[in-house]
């Protein structure tokens, strides 16, 4: 088993250095977090602007921008398979679809994690502790995988992909626009897959004094929301294959 995940992973790592557009892709964290950790502090020097003040929403931006990356990459990935044909190979294997998405949508959940573990870290900005990065940049991964069916629901080739996964992209400006309400009306922006990761970044930041709902139910409420939402999103999928 071991030995097919290591095959897997390399097999797909590949494909994707083999691609322009998701070898481009693959610059994002490190871009975001040269922003985060040069740009940003010039520009304060610049004019004056204190950008701690705001650290929860620089955060939420790269908690939010790294799994929609990678979930956009895994996403293209798999729309090259269904037009290679990969997936009709794949379904008469041992491996199987369920076992071969699995995979995939697992892997790129790790990524997105790792990616804004270091993007965060590396920008230096809100003064979280590391347990603290971690958790975030988890729960906010739970939307790498969401992205990839996402796209793949809608999309029937990359053109159209790219223009889907611009759409959902639109989505993140939500939760960042929630950050500046803090009662009740604040949950007329939760339906956005990166509301509760987002509001969690701002409960750590600010305090639970400050906040609606404290950061445990933040944080609650965005595993419950985005296990569902992938739930669904997966079996919305698998019936268009």
């Amino acid at each position: 088993m071991f030995k097919m995940i290591k095959t897997f992973i390399i097999s797909e790592l590949k494909k994707w250095a083999r691609e322009p557009l998701t070898r481009f892709i693959l610059f994002y964290p490190l871009l975001f977090g040269l922003i985060g950790r040069f740009l940003l502090p010039y520009i304060e020097d610049q004019t004056g602007f204190v950008i701690e003040m705001y650290a929860d929403v620089v955060i939420a931006v790269f908690a939010l921008m790294m799994p929609m990356i990678f979930g956009a990459l895994i996403g293209f990935s798999i729309l090259d398979d269904r037009d290679d044909n990969v997936l009709m190979t794949v379904k008469v294997t041992p491996l199987g679809l369920q076992r071969f998405f699995a995979f995939r949508l697992i892997m790129i959940f790790i990524f997105a994690i790792l990616a804004s573990i270091f993007v965060i870290l590396f920008a230096d900005i809100g003064g979280l502790e590391l347990y603290e990065v971690i958790a975030i940049s988890v729960v906010s991964a739970l939307s790498a995988p969401l992205t990839g069916l996402f796209i793949n629901s809608f999309a029937s080739n990359k053109i159209e992909g790219f223009a889907i996964m611009k759409g959902f992209g639109v989505l993140i400006f939500v939760p960042l626009v929630s950050l500046f309400v803090f009662d009740f009306k604040e949950l007329f922006f939760a339906f956005a897959p990166g509301f509760f990761p987002a509001k969690a970044v701002s409960a750590l930041i600010r305090g639970d004094q400050f906040m609606y709902l404290s950061f445990n139910s933040y944080y609650l409420l965005g595993w419950v929301y985005g296990i569902i939402m992938n739930i669904v999103a997966y079996r919305y999928f698998s019936k268009k294959l």
